[in-house]
Parts: C-alpha cells; sequence; structure tokens
C-alpha cells in the first residue's frame, strides 16, 4: 500500500511548479487527474521533442506528468461545467497555478468549490500570492529570485551576469512548499473533517534561501554585498577554482577542519592559512596551487585528503557517477506514446513510500 493511496488529486496546473508538484504526490499513490485546455498546456510545446511531425512529444512535459491521467476540458465552456462539479466533489486536492483571480472568474474558486466539497484541501500556486500589491503582477523564476535578493547575492561580474541554473523559486519556492502544505492540510483534514485554501507564493518561499544574509542584515543592519556572503564567494573557503585543464573544482571547507585538511592536501603555505585575515591573497594563492595540475591528478588528492573539494561533474558524467547508479535514482521508466522509454526526473520521494 502507498501513503496516498485512495487520494484523488485535480491539477489544473502548467509548465514546472504545479505538475512537478502533482507529480511527486503520484509517485506516492495518488490518482492525478490533470486538465489541461483543448490542444494541451503550454508545455506540451517545449523542446526537445520525442518523435516527428504531428506525432512529436514534448519530452519535458512527458517526464513530468507521467502516471496522470489526461483530460483536456474547456474550462469557459458552461457545458463541461457537470464534468467538472462531479470531479471536485470526488476529489480530495486541487492544486491551481492561473494568477490570482483567473479561478474565481472560471466559477471555480475556493468558496465555490468548498461548497461542492468541504473536505478539499484546495491549493493556489502563484508567483506573489493571492493578495498583496503586486499578486497580479507576471513574472517566472528569475524575476521571482531578482525581486527577493537572492539574485543580488551572487549574479556574477558586472559584464558578465550569471543566470543561475536552477529553477529555484519554482522548485523551492512552488513545488516543495505547495506539497509539504497539502500533506499537512491532508492530515489536519484527517482530525477535523474540513479542507484548506493553500496560498503558495514562489516569492515568498526563496527567503527561506537567503538565511546567511538575513543573518547578517539582522547583525550589521545590511545585506552582504555580491559575493560577499560566506556561501556565496566571500571566503576563499567556498568557492569555485580552476584546474590546469580548465576543469572546475568546488570547494566547501566550511569548517577548520576541512580548510586545514584542504589546505594539506594542495599544500598552501602557512602564510595564507588564515582566509578571514587575507582573504584576496589566500584566495589567489589557492588559485596558483590549483591551477598547477590538471584535474585528473586532484581527484585522487582531494578523495583521501576527506576535505569537501569536489570536481564539477558536467551532466552525463553527473548520471553515470557510480554512487548515484548504485543507489538506484535513475531506474524509472517513463514510456513514450509510440514506442521507446526515457529515464524518469527522480523525486524526492523515498523508495519505501513510492
Amino acid at each position: 500500500m502507498q501513503a496516498l493511496d485512495g487520494i484523488t488529486v485535480l491539477d489544473f496546473t502548467t509548465l514546472l511548479p504545479g505538475p512537478l508538484a502533482t507529480l511527486m504526490l503520484a509517485e506516492a499513490g495518488a490518482r492525478v487527474i490533470k486538465i489541461e485546455r483543448p490542444g494541451g498546456e503550454d508545455m506540451r510545446r517545449f523542446p526537445p521533442f520525442r518523435g516527428e511531425g504531428a506525432a512529436a512529444v514534448s519530452i519535458p512535459w512527458l517526464l513530468l506528468n507521467r502516471g496522470k491521467t489526461i483530460r483536456e476540458i474547456d474550462l469557459k465552456d458552461p457545458a463541461a461545467r457537470g464534468e467538472l462539479d462531479a470531479l471536485i466533489a470526488g476529489a480530495d486536492v486541487l492544486v491551481e497555478q492561473f494568477r490570482p483571480g483567473v479561478m474565481d472568474r472560471l466559477g471555480l474558486g475556493y468558496e465555490t468549490v468548498r461548497a461542492l466539497n468541504p473536505r478539499l484541501v484546495y491549493c493556489s500556486i502563484s508567483g506573489y500570492g493571492q493578495t498583496g500589491p503586486r499578486a497580479l503582477e507576471a513574472g517566472h523564476d528569475i524575476n521571482y529570485q531578482a525581486l527577493t535578493g537572492i539574485l543580488a547575492l551572487s549574479p556574477g561580474a558586472a559584464g558578465n551576469p550569471t543566470v543561475t541554473p536552477t529553477q529555484t523559486a519554482d522548485i523551492g519556492g512552488g513545488t516543495l512548499p505547495a506539497v509539504i502544505n497539502i500533506l499537512l492540510a491532508l492530515i489536519r483534514r484527517g482530525r477535523t473533517g474540513q479542507g484548506a485554501h493553500l496560498d503558495i507564493a514562489m516569492a515568498d518561499g526563496l527567503f527561506a534561501f537567503a538565511g546567511f544574509a538575513l543573518a547578517e542584515a539582522e547583525a550589521s543592519g545590511l545585506a552582504p554585498p555580491p559575493g560577499g556572503d560566506l556561501l556565496t564567494g566571500g571566503r576563499p573557503r567556498y568557492g569555485l577554482y580552476a584546474t590546469a585543464d580548465d576543469r572546475l573544482i568546488a570547494v566547501g571547507a566550511l569548517e577548520e577542519k576541512f580548510w586545514q585538511a584542504f589546505c594539506d592536501a594542495i599544500a598552501l603555505p602557512p602564510a595564507y592559512r588564515d582566509d578571514a585575515a587575507t582573504p584576496e591573497a589566500t584566495r589567489a594563492a589557492v588559485a596558483d596551487r590549483l591551477r598547477a595540475r590538471p584535474a585528473a591528478a586532484w581527484h585522487p588528492i582531494f578523495a583521501a585528503a576527506d576535505c569537501c573539494a569536489t570536481l564539477v561533474a558536467p551532466l552525463h558524467e553527473a548520471l553515470a557517477d557510480p554512487h548515484f547508479q548504485a543507489r538506484g535514482l535513475f531506474n524509472g521508466r517513463v514510456e513514450v506514446p509510440g514506442g521507446g522509454e526515457l529515464t524518469a526526473i527522480p523525486v524526492p520521494i523515498a523508495p519505501g513510500l513510492r
């Protein structure tokens, strides 16, 4: 028996945050019915594709929506109302990702559906939440990071700014808070019999990622400058360094024992080991030492030193890493319409609960 056996989820979401959340619920045993507009949601048109012509299928859409029942329904069509009401009456969870007010205009707002099903856990995922001056403002991950101070912590050089490689707001501010709060609301419903309306704002969720910066602001009254925080490059013991063959080494030697072990491993002279006293000189000295050898030479040295220094792996190497292979992260498969299969996106649900 799976943890969410018997739970039915109506998924009105698109793109990444909501579909990934309902994928996790499906992995835990929930029955997920995904409602898409006629012709399908926007992610169906995102490359890369598998297949040709009219039979082509978006791989990102397929990976995010495995294990779900897909229903195409025109939410603006009055004739669809009976079907929607029946689905809502039989559901345990509803997840929507429209801008605030859209579900109300469609006749599917929380107060309306609560009259049909008072036990329903209704989760609204949006950029800035259901209330507040920015509630109706358009945005995507990079915008939420920009407005919450996250992007300013490590934007890269002024002439060559860096775009963060992950959808931190979508997943960390949207998907994961949605799943956590849905599960909490289901537990409470089991005790009270009442559903809930969950207001999940992706921007709100980002502030949890700024813990060190918030602590600095509380202590000094000032936020750390770009690249100046402990975890954004402010200390030489936590950062990226190039090797002789232009590979990168990620150094995360935060604790003193790891820092000293790292310094021993690269034979850093004693004069540079107090990285708080001489940060720029220490950084330059560390960079010179690591530039002296190729990545293959450093790998066994750091493995033996156990000092939180790791080669930066490109994705294809990460997928083949014996550790992740041994843990079975990529054992899941998704069937492709028309034949073949893809490696499923690993989701953070314990194997025993899937």
